[in-house]
């Protein structure tokens, strides 16, 4: 049976963990090597660090942070932010990444994103989108949700996918840190439309929210932060409720 993971996302700022509400009001939750290493021995699957400013700022990934945090960790890294190249694409996985997240370079240049999986596999690249819904569909917003597009999500995925992405980080802008649950018809719709792994992410509240964005979002994987950090529930309850639910997780180390 496919396990189902439990991906706890570190927003990094200034080189701590941040986080806020639709992308704004941040607030400091602490050090992401310590966090990460605290997390895995949570039950953590994977972690996802994400530096949200690089884009923004113009600037390259914090790789001393990414390297600090990757010491720490047995499970899977994914880093993003401020990837722009297949080159930079190296670097983070020489600073001990096992996945990169590309976001905004792959919407200015989607090049990118067959150029990184034919030199390193596509199980390496992840197409890390931010959607916000407009009417009857899904629009795509990059630098960190802070410039729309003219790109539907769904389409998107697809393309990112045809380009060598071998997994797609799907972002609901409006739910994230609402803690109301994930976007179930944004998820369902790019999980039907694309053959790779999809990830939730934004809106985690409880637990049960995790169980609905698998089975009625059709996720492989629920991404959290939040609901973690501030010590509202652990990645272990997160788990249990999978369990419970008759969805099968990989056993605690």
């Amino acid at each position: 049976m496919l396990t189902r993971r439990v991906i706890v996302c570190l927003d990094v700022g200034d080189g701590r963990v941040v986080k806020g509400t639709q992308f704004v009001a941040l607030r400091d939750v602490g050090d992401p090597a310590e966090l990460a290493a605290h997390y895995e021995r949570e039950g953590a699957d994977e972690l996802v660090f994400l530096d949200i400013s690089a884009s923004s700022d113009g600037r390259a990934t914090l790789l001393d942070t990414v390297r600090r945090t990757a010491e720490r960790l047995f499970i899977p890294l994914t880093v993003g932010g401020g990837v722009r190249s297949a080159d930079d694409v190296a670097r983070v996985l020489r600073a001990g990444a096992d996945k990169v997240a590309i976001n905004s370079a792959a919407v200015a240049r989607p090049e990118v994103l067959t150029e990184s999986a034919e030199q390193f596999g596509a199980q390496c690249v992840v197409a890390s989108i931010d959607a916000r819904r407009e009417g009857n569909r899904w629009v795509v917003w990059t630098h960190g949700a802070r410039t729309r597009t003219d790109l539907d999500a769904v389409a998107w995925a697809e393309e990112c996918v045809a380009r060598g992405a071998g997994e797609i980080l799907l972002t609901s802008i409006e739910q994230d840190g609402a803690r109301t649950g994930y976007d179930l018809a944004l998820t369902r719709a790019v999980a039907d439309a694309v053959p790779v792994p999809v990830i939730a992410s934004g809106g985690a509240g409880v637990p049960a929210h995790l169980v609905t964005a698998l089975i009625e979002g059709g996720a492989d994987a629920a991404l959290v932060a939040g609901i973690v950090h501030d010590g509202l529930f652990s990645v272990a309850q997160c788990k249990s409720a999978l369990r419970e639910a008759g969805l099968a997780t990989r056993a605690a180390a």
